[in-house]
């Protein structure tokens, strides 16, 4: 049995441009929730630093995450949060127990 690819995404949001990027992120959950092989799309805020937002995702295949990477709703969030987010990691990770 193939074991789905889980991704977390840490965008840290510039100080001034916080709620904005809440925002933008927030627009993202319901198209990426209706695309093939998305298991999982939950997003976090930082308790003690709100600039701070986390994705935890779950994919059925690096296809399907290649899919998403390169979806019509995620370019726009790139495009409108430019200038607007300081930092942007994304790790592949794999349970091992």
């Amino acid at each position: 049995m193939t074991m789905p690819l889980t991704l977390v995404a840490n965008i840290e949001a510039r100080a001034d441009k916080i709620e904005f990027v809440k925002a933008e992120l927030l627009k993202l959950i319901a198209p990426t929730r209706l695309e093939e092989g998305c298991i999982q799309y939950d997003l976090h805020q930082d308790n003690s630093n709100p600039a701070q937002f986390t994705f935890i995702e779950n994919w059925a295949s690096k296809a399907l995450l290649e899919q998403h990477l390169n979806s019509p709703h995620l370019t726009m969030y790139v495009q409108a949060t430019e200038g607007a987010v300081v930092n942007f990691t994304l790790n592949e990770i794999t349970k091992i127990a």
